[in-house]
């Protein structure tokens, strides 16, 4: 069978609507989680586990974030984005707790906003919780400070249910062309009044803090009973329910990790000995050693390690612990890893940085480049 887009529909050929060639949701099948599979105790705003995927809390309690195996049946999917209630609270003002998307601005050109012909879009996910009631998707452009939001209903506790909303462009509200934030996905799970004493913003307009949630908004931090699952995350240019809209376009894990690897990479102690980086000192105290990426990442990244005592630098005549390492002269490309010691080095010897020689732990060593939006 032929799969063409925007063909006719023949008896051998399959058309699929779908104006994009590339998921515009990176990760939307939860498989990539490079910072680790489980974080408890979260009670401020970070990616935590799945990639791409940002769990903001305001001030409502406490949550576990894990990837779950939890998949609705029959559907290809083999993880989800679970959230776990580990110490039940009520919010008030403007605390409030969400799931978060965050796109790259230029990968939204299909979207042709600001213009007449700025284009309806749909997004769908599957998601299943105990806590049944109304929740709150809600969209902010960060370019144009313009806002809306939609409610969906969780019908059946415990119950997988695929959900597909639609939106219509904005004809008034500019993405622009460049590797910042374009539009933000809040898929709110608890909300303060200060954002939902007004009726919800079911339209494009300014960006509107009491309009964002809808006043149903069911608090997911109410019980310790309470979780949230998510997967199947999808958007797509174009307007469709149910039964029109494409099926989930799943990509290989190694396409998915790579597009991943855009926003943020770690490199994680996989052996006893594993080298980071191969380089030269340049004075008794310091070495450089340069670090490729393996994309070419978003902007140029932040670097961080699990410890400094993880790494040793190793030269001719012995290894040395480095007092700092850090990151200098780096682009979105490479990155020079600066190691500096108390003293040893000889200038212009060759060096490199290596994971220190114990054994792979739990936790595990790693260092972080980040350029996440």
């Amino acid at each position: 069978m032929a799969l063409t887009l925007h063909g006719t529909v023949s008896d051998n050929t399959v058309a699929l609507d779908r104006k994009t060639a590339t998921p515009l949701i990176i990760n939307g099948d939860m498989q990539i989680a490079q910072r680790g599979t489980s974080t408890s105790s979260i009670t401020l705003g970070n990616y935590r586990t799945l990639d791409r995927f940002y769990i903001n809390n305001g001030g409502i309690g406490s949550f576990t974030n894990i990837q779950s195996t939890d998949v609705p049946t029959g559907q290809g999917f083999a993880s989800s984005f679970k959230l776990d209630c580990d110490t039940s609270d009520s919010p008030t003002g403007t605390e409030w707790l969400s799931m978060v998307y965050r796109t790259e601005a230029q990968d939204l050109r299909p979207l042709k906003f600001n213009t007449s012909s700025a284009e309806e879009f749909t997004i769908s996910f599957w998601v299943k919780s105990s806590k049944t009631g109304t929740y709150t998707l809600a969209i902010n452009n960060n370019d144009s400070a313009r806002g809306i939001s939609q409610t969906y209903t969780i019908n059946s506790a415990n119950t997988w249910e695929k959900k597909v909303l639609s939106f219509a462009g904005d004809t008034a509200g500019a993405i622009a062309n460049d590797n910042g934030i374009g539009l933000i996905l809040y898929w709110v799970l608890s909300a303060g009044a200060d954002r939902k004493s007004s009726p919800l913003q079911t339209s494009w307009g300014a960006y509107d803090l009491s309009a964002f949630v809808d006043s149903s908004q069911v608090n997911l931090g109410d019980s310790t009973s309470n979780d949230w699952y998510i997967t199947g995350v999808q958007l797509e240019v174009g307007s469709f329910d149910a039964n029109s809209i494409p099926d989930f376009q799943f990509e290989d894990r190694g396409t998915s990790l790579a597009r991943c690897q855009r926003y943020y990479v770690r490199q994680e102690k996989q052996s006893t000995n594993q080298i980071v980086c191969v380089g030269m000192s340049t004075s008794t105290t310091q070495a450089f050693g340069e670090y490729y990426y393996p994309q070419v990442m978003r902007a140029t990244p932040t670097f961080s390690v699990s410890d400094v005592a993880d790494l040793q630098c190793v030269r001719t005549g012995g290894n040395t612990d480095p007092t700092s390492v850090l990151l200098q002269n780096a682009s979105n490309i490479v990155g020079n890893i600066k190691s500096v010691v108390s003293s040893g080095f000889t200038a212009g010897q060759a060096m490199f940085l290596r994971f220190d020689s114990d054994a792979v732990s739990t936790p595990p060593q790693f260092i972080d480049f980040d350029s996440e939006l």
